[in-house]
């Protein structure tokens, strides 16, 4: 018999000007980024949390505590393997992911083919197991003011009875 179980994740992280804008485990050019305890790279975390949420692990704040001064800085490519580890070590195999970022600026479908590539590869899975959307707020709340960034994502996970 197959157990299916599927995660949900969603954070958010503030933008500032002067920062580096890590998004999907590369890179992006801009003139604001995401600060956060860690890179504040906002996808790789609601990934991070699908993933533990559907292996009913708790959350990736839970693993990789913010009040802890070695994930200072850390690259969440780092966070992303460990929690992929962490998955399967507890027997269950990763189907698929799919996440949706929501920012006004910068526009990030030109890059959505790199993260997909680098994502795709820090878990170990084919690129056609990772889906990735981009949205606007149409000019609404937080991320419509160019305040910040916010990030949805499930994902499929699946273990042999």
């Amino acid at each position: 018999m197959l157990k299916i179980r599927v995660g949900q994740g969603y954070d958010v992280h503030r933008l500032v000007e002067g920062v580096d804008f890590w998004l999907g485990g590369i890179k992006i050019p801009h003139t604001h980024g995401a600060i956060g305890h860690s890179d504040a790279d906002v996808l790789i975390h609601v990934i991070c949390d699908a993933l533990l949420g559907a292996a009913n692990m708790r959350d990736i704040g839970y693993h990789f505590s913010d009040q802890d001064s070695k994930y200072k800085g850390i690259d969440s490519k780092i966070l992303l393997k460990d929690v992929v580890k962490m998955v399967k070590e507890a027997g269950y195999t990763i189907q698929n992911v799919d996440a949706t970022v929501c920012l006004q600026a910068p526009k990030i479908n030109p890059h959505i083919p790199e993260m997909k590539t680098c994502l795709a590869e820090v878990m170990d899975l084919p690129e056609e197991d990772v889906s990735l959307k981009a949205t606007t707020t149409e000019k609404l709340g937080f991320v419509g003011k160019r305040e910040g960034v916010a990030a949805h994502a499930v994902a499929l996970i699946t273990r042999e009875q």
